[in-house]
């Protein structure tokens, strides 16, 4: 399933894409690396009325809700160094979690802060996978999300007011993460949170 989000935007820093992609990248406690994709539609059924909404689309739609909650909550601690970091564990998990800690506990001590907004032009959910059979060994249901973002007008400053952004960051580029309910079978809607994120080698998306 692909969604096109036209202009939607929302602020996240260029550094925080790059470092937490590569910063989440260790798997210690993470879910399944590679989730089977579960249906994501029932068979229609043999009368006109609507077919209920399958367990698997219901985990695709609150994820994909859980990863919009991320990029607002995300860019909202990067713009505001008096944001509480326990914030970021209402929408991430697992090593995301860790990386954003460290990153913009790192980025407060230099006396950076975000400036702008990413565009997310576009993601992909690319996989369901409702496993819940042992979540201590992140055994838990996940669904692999590919954003599609770019941070043209997204800046990152010292506390002189001076941009540390190199000039030769890419504007646009693809992400991969991996929304998980280590909740689940409490809260099947609303406990769903990044845990992990890796930058996809792939062409460049359009730029927004």
């Amino acid at each position: 399933m692909t969604i096109r989000l036209g202009l939607i935007s929302w602020a996240t820093g260029a550094l925080v894409l790059a470092a937490v992609a590569a910063c989440s990248d260790d798997t210690t406690n993470a879910p399944s690396a590679t989730p089977t994709p579960s249906a994501t539609s029932v068979a229609p059924s043999p009368t006109s009325s609507p077919s209920p909404t399958s367990p698997s689309d219901a985990a695709s739609d609150a994820a994909t809700s859980a990863m919009r909650s991320y990029f607002t909550v995300v860019s909202e601690v990067g713009q505001d160094p008096k944001s509480p970091l326990k914030r970021l564990e209402t929408v991430a998990t697992s090593t995301q979690l860790q990386a954003l800690e460290t990153l913009h506990r790192g980025q407060r001590d230099r006396g950076r802060r975000q400036t702008g907004s990413t565009v997310i032009s576009e993601f992909t959910v690319q996989s369901v996978n409702l496993d819940n059979s042992d979540p201590g060994a992140g055994k838990v249901p996940t669904v692999v999300i590919d954003v599609c973002w770019d941070v043209s007008g997204v800046d990152v400053l010292d506390r002189n007011g001076t941009s540390v952004v190199s000039p030769d960051r890419p504007d646009t580029g693809w992400t991969r993460y991996s929304v998980a309910n280590y909740d689940y079978a409490d809260d099947p809607s609303g406990g769903w949170r990044v845990a992990t994120g890796q930058d996809l080698k792939e062409e460049p998306c359009a730029a927004s």
